[in-house]
């Protein structure tokens, strides 16, 4: 897929899948949850997902965060964070992925919003979105989020054959755990079903 096919899929969707596309890649264990989690009081946080054309391929960094990071320390992640003060869901998408990956993107690389999604481990509300980076991006990872940088691309994501299912144990049970397999990565959890989402509005 190219780059001005992405966004042109991207622009023109009349609407977002959503949870139905989300529910493709949602790990068993999190489909019933506890009644105590409507309860819980949830925080705004937004992720990006970055394209940019290399090499006649579309593609997007996956970073691995370090050790010691809360809940999601040593996953694969999109870069993003916790919205600060009243800064709008995109400038949070946009500085975190500046401050992770050491890019300085512009207000307007933003070109589309996927659903929001709320994720029960560290009971954030993600507002995804999807931007472009002008040119390649030279990327310079902060050492202090970051312990590893991948780049994925939008045809792998869209191989049928990149997405697995295994059995992981959690609370003293098996469960079936959907994943994608991308740069070598096993990408699982909030940020597979936000890549789902993606790949669902690409596919039409």
């Amino acid at each position: 897929m190219m780059l001005h096919e992405a966004l042109s899929a991207l622009r023109g969707a009349s609407h977002l899948p959503g949870e139905a596309a989300h529910m493709g890649m949602l790990p068993e264990y999190r489909r019933n949850p506890p009644p105590h989690q409507s309860l819980c009081v949830w925080r705004d946080a937004a992720v990006l997902v970055l394209l940019y054309e290399d090499n006649s391929q579309v593609r997007f960094p996956l970073m691995l965060r370090t050790d010691g990071m809360g809940v999601h320390a040593g996953q694969v992640s999109l870069p993003g964070g916790s919205r600060e003060g009243a800064e709008s869901y995109e400038a949070c998408a946009l500085r975190e992925t500046g401050e992770e990956l050491g890019v300085d993107l512009a207000t307007n690389s933003v070109v589309a919003a996927l659903s929001p999604l709320r994720v029960p481990p560290s009971r954030f509300i993600v507002y995804p979105f999807v931007g472009t980076a002008p040119g390649l991006p030279r990327f310079a990872p902060s050492a202090d989020e970051v312990a590893a940088l991948f780049t994925a691309s939008l045809d792998e994501l869209l191989d049928p054959k990149a997405r697995f299912v295994e059995d992981a144990l959690f609370e003293e049970r098996l469960w079936s755990v959907p994943y994608y397999k991308l740069a070598g990565q096993r990408v699982w959890g909030a940020t597979a079903m936000i890549l789902a989402e993606l790949a669902a509005v690409l596919r039409g």
